[in-house]
């Protein structure tokens, strides 16, 4: 069994999720997990043969999830064919994955959509027999783990053993105070803009590290995209196939570098900051914080060691993608606005893997586009970069939103 009588607290790295799988706490019956899944600090898990539609949304609570299915199930579409299922949008489906657990009493799970499902407006979270919360997987837990996916935008195609979640494991206490994240920040920068680093005292700190917007650029170019109301279908199991102008609306800033976001519409932007994920941390993306706005700003999460990095090129780092959508009323948002924010935690040991290396299949290093890989991208539609956003650059007097949550 992956040994945990060494003491150390963290995340797993991919050398460990190796172990994991080879020891069965991970496990696919009837198959063997593929090495390309296994990603520096998290695993793809694959979707199953059959999906659920349900009639409405539910934790089992004292019951299994089949127990649930067989109460609230509507009907059920076989993703085993060549075309797999088309998944309605608005309609809330639950699908058995391929991967199980048999977690040690020391270790326990986090499930995150990846970049380009939330990308996607693909709402996703996982389901556990028993469990109390979405995507917490407690320590010791044995058993199937489902996925609840709701698309929200767009009809989509999906197949089995399309990979839409990741799952992280870790042990001990792993987060990272702000006191830690300072020192962090201090060593080797976590934040930069425009290649240098954000200067400590302009950090905005609170149980995680604040992203600012990055709204401001050539007036023509386009700051980000809206989702298209009766867009075609969208294959998931494609990518760089889908024309965008079908399913986006460019968003152009205004005056004063901000746009007034839409009620329950969806957005693509990018933070202001690029971020970097030293080898020796892994991160996520919280989904919301409730000081900052009438906003959803998270549909995945998980940063893994080695975004934006480069050990030769201090404050290089990434921008990061942000799903961003109003709820109820018009909402302003502003030029480095703080949005949504990260939280960090410790790797029990830093990965033999990078995010971002060759060979990895890392879609989103070094980006300066928001859509996701089921997209073309053409050279004009790419929207502004820090670089752009050199005037102004004085520190935002932050205002104080309050976020509502969709979930958890």
């Amino acid at each position: 069994m992956v040994d945990l009588s060494a003491g150390k607290d963290g995340v797993l790295p991919n050398q460990h999720l190796e172990k994991a799988i080879a020891d069965g706490i991970i496990s696919a019956p009837g198959g063997d997990i593929p090495a390309a899944n296994i990603q520096p600090a998290s695993l793809d898990l694959r979707l199953g043969d059959v999906a659920h539609r349900i009639q409405c949304s539910f934790l089992p609570g004292t019951h299994t999830v089949d127990d649930r299915l067989r109460e609230l199930g509507k009907y059920e579409l076989d993703l085993t064919g060549e075309d797999g299922a088309v998944l309605e949008v608005g309609l809330p489906y639950v699908i058995p994955l391929m991967e199980r657990l048999q977690l040690p009493h020391g270790m326990r799970a986090r499930a995150n959509p990846k970049s380009s499902t939330g990308r996607a407006d693909v709402f996703t979270r996982v389901i556990t027999d028993r469990g109390p919360r979405f995507d917490d997987i407690q320590a010791g837990y044995a058993g199937r783990l489902y996925l609840e996916v709701v698309p929200l935008s767009f009809p989509i195609r999906v197949r089995r053993g399309l990979t839409l979640n990741q799952l992280r494991l870790s042990v001990g206490d792993a987060a990272l105070s702000d006191a830690d994240i300072k020192r962090e920040h201090a060593e080797s920068p976590l934040l930069s803009v425009a290649g240098k680093p954000v200067n400590p005292k302009n950090l905005q700190l609170s149980s995680g590290l604040f992203l600012g917007l990055n709204l401001r650029g050539p007036k023509g170019r386009g700051v980000g995209w809206r989702a298209r109301s009766s867009a075609p279908l969208l294959d998931l199991s494609k990518s760089g196939a889908s024309d965008p102008h079908l399913f986006w609306d460019k968003v152009a800033r205004e005056e004063g570098d901000r746009i007034i976001l839409q009620p329950n519409s969806f957005y693509l932007l990018m933070s202001h900051e690029a971020v970097t994920i030293p080898p020796h941390l892994a991160s996520e993306m919280a989904a919301y914080d409730p000081t900052s706005g009438e906003l959803r700003t998270h549909y995945a999460g998980f940063f893994d060691p080695g975004f934006g990095y480069n050990a030769e090129q201090r404050g290089a780092g990434s921008t990061a993608a942000l799903e961003v959508r109003a709820h109820d009323v018009a909402f302003m948002i502003e030029h480095r606005q703080p949005v949504c924010k990260l939280t960090f935690e410790r790797m029990i040991e830093p990965p033999t893997m990078l995010y971002g290396e060759g060979g990895l299949g890392s879609n989103y290093q070094g980006q300066t586009e928001t859509l996701g890989k089921h997209f073309k991208i053409e050279r004009d539609d790419i929207p502004p970069t820090p670089a752009d956003s050199r005037r102004g650059m004085g520190r935002l007097e932050s205002e104080q939103l309050e976020f509502t949550a969709a979930e958890e």
